[in-house]
């Protein structure tokens, strides 16, 4: 029997190891090898979906999103929206049957249709904070979520980094690639538990440091 809690604390999760995805990593500038990276994502039937934007620290001031992050359970592709624009073919991907998990999609949107101009419609999506709820869990960031289900952390460290910078990190590319990632794992899990019912809620009280 698998048992969920409902909250974990911030504390908890600090005190967690470290995870970030061990998978393969592809930076994506041009319309060809886009076309390449659809071609295989459309070969899976989920993946897990994450957009980056620069930071802004001006006051009225923002930036188009930079970077499409688009993982399966071991192979990633991180599309560099400023190189490469949103071509009509990643678009109709991103609208297609292929089931799409990620968490705060309504942003994720909004930003990908100030890229393009507002045509964006939404395709077969999961959005995680209305999915787990089900389950019992009351969190709403990856983070959390993630930590609750696996007993380990996703670093947020490159989160407010330079995404429109000309060559991505290491550390960059594996933070995208992570959250991306991580959102397939979660869905797949609970899908699982779902589908053999093992698994019972443990309310805990309100945990000190939310």
């Amino acid at each position: 029997m698998i048992i969920l809690q409902n909250k974990i604390s911030k504390q908890e999760v600090s005190e967690m190891p470290k995870v970030s995805f061990s998978g393969r990593i592809f930076v994506i500038y041009t319309e060809t090898e886009a076309r390449k990276a659809i071609d295989y994502l459309n070969t899976h039937s989920v993946v897990g979906v994450d957009t980056e934007t620069r930071p802004s620290f001006r006051k009225g001031m923002t930036h188009k999103v930079a970077l499409l992050q688009i993982a399966t359970y071991d192979t990633c592709f991180l599309f560099r929206l400023n190189h490469l624009g949103l071509p009509d073919f990643l678009e109709e991907f991103l609208q297609n049957d292929v089931l799409k998990v990620g968490l705060s999609l309504r942003d994720d949107f909004a930003v990908l249709r100030k890229r393009n101009g507002g045509d964006l419609r939404d395709g077969n999506w999961i959005e995680l904070q209305d999915y787990v709820p089900h389950f019992g869990i009351e969190e709403k960031s990856l983070q959390k979520i993630y930590a609750l289900l696996f007993g380990k952390k996703i670093s947020k460290a490159q989160r407010l980094s330079n995404w429109e910078a000309e060559v991505l990190t290491e550390a960059q590319q594996l933070y995208a690639a992570t959250d991306a990632w991580a959102c397939v794992e979660i869905y797949s899990y609970l899908e699982d538990l779902r589908s053999h019912g093992n698994y019972r809620i443990e309310k805990v009280e309100e945990k000190a440091g939310e």
